[in-house]
């Protein structure tokens, strides 16, 4: 289905201010906490009215303010998986799918169906605060989608689980997007998350949306700080770029890099495309190490010239084996390629 959003909502001095569209994809909503991405879901359910704009599911008007449209929630054929999952506490796992078909739940076989297709089997009588986080989270999906919706939206629906549970769970909710077929909204804040499941990103700033876009092109060209910083990259400084080059003042470094297809004022470097090499070159300087830290799989150096003292630390990651491997003499080299055009207007 073709999901179009232009909503525009004032909470205190907060404004959520965005626009977007998806048709048939799973779009991921990536941005911190408190930039909005919530409330743009709660708005396109009925739970919330926004102030004023247009909100369009399969050409079926949802919300229009200019025409004092706001169709109730349970005329949009919306599932909403909340991030606390917001199962009844005082009705059964079977009450709780029965009681998203309404009254026609009371009998309805698909009741039965769910319990199997979630593997709640067991678990019927159980009461919500009996459950494991996965199963209520399973609990929680199989209420909302019982009802065949035409648009998932899911607000953080691994937040709460560990780690081993976030990615079995990830897994199925994976398979459940590929099944429906239709517009999945996915709200979170992992990036790496979002890269594994949606197909495309709509990057949050503090209630405005900063870029949208298929993920492989965010991440290749994130053209802002803002995205550069929620796609990951730790190397982001201000920069002077022109004839071949980008001075970084705050690294100490005149670079070798291409010319911006865009006016640019930073510049990005994600910590992994630093190379250990054991001849000078472009881009190739000594470094000395400021500090370093042991990750599970991974040592991340923080590193800069050793001509420039007081310049800011690099982050640089490598695997365990290439650390090892560091050849001797401490020289990096930055691949032209490798540094990312970017826009701040703070900077």
């Amino acid at each position: 289905m073709s999901l179009e959003v232009n909503i525009r909502k004032q909470l205190g001095t907060f404004t959520l201010n965005v626009s977007f569209s998806a048709q048939n994809e799973v779009l991921a909503l990536l941005g911190p906490s408190g930039c909005g991405k919530s409330m743009t879901l709660r708005c396109i359910a009925g739970v919330e009215r926004p102030d004023a704009g247009r909100i369009v599911a399969d050409g079926r008007v949802l919300f229009d303010s200019a025409r004092n449209i706001d169709l109730p929630p349970q005329q949009r054929r919306v599932g909403l998986l909340f991030q606390n999952y917001a199962l009844f506490p005082n009705m059964t796992v079977e009450q709780n799918l029965a009681a998203g078909l309404g009254w026609a739940g009371r009998n309805s076989p698909l009741v039965a169906e769910y319990l199997h297709r979630f593997r709640l089997e067991g678990l019927e009588h159980h009461l919500p605060r009996q459950l494991s986080g996965g199963q209520q989270q399973r609990a929680a999906l199989a209420r909302m989608l019982i009802t065949r919706p035409a648009l998932l939206m899911l607000d953080e629906p691994f937040s709460a689980l560990d780690a081993h549970l976030r990615w079995e769970l990830e897994q199925e909710v994976l398979a459940i997007t590929r099944s429906f077929g239709g517009t999945t909204l996915l709200v979170s804040h992992n990036r790496d998350e979002v890269y594994r499941i949606a197909r495309s990103i709509a990057v949050y700033g503090q209630g405005t949306i900063d870029r949208v876009g298929e993920k492989w092109e965010l991440f290749r060209h994130p053209r802002t700080a803002v995205t550069a910083r929620l796609t990951g990259c730790k190397n982001i400084a201000p920069a002077r770029w022109g004839q071949g080059q980008a001075a970084v003042p705050d690294w100490g470094l005149t670079l070798a890099a291409p010319a911006p297809e865009e006016p640019a004022n930073c510049v990005g470097l994600r910590a992994h495309y630093l190379q250990a090499v054991s001849r000078p070159g472009e881009n190739v300087f000594p470094y000395e190490v400021v500090s370093s830290i042991e990750d599970t799989f991974s040592v991340i150096l923080m590193v800069r010239p050793v001509d420039a003292p007081r310049a800011r630390p690099i982050r640089w990651e490598l695997s365990k084996a290439d650390y090892a491997a560091l050849p001797p003499g401490q020289l990096v080299r930055i691949p032209p390629e490798a540094l990312m055009p970017l826009t701040d207007p703070a900077s």
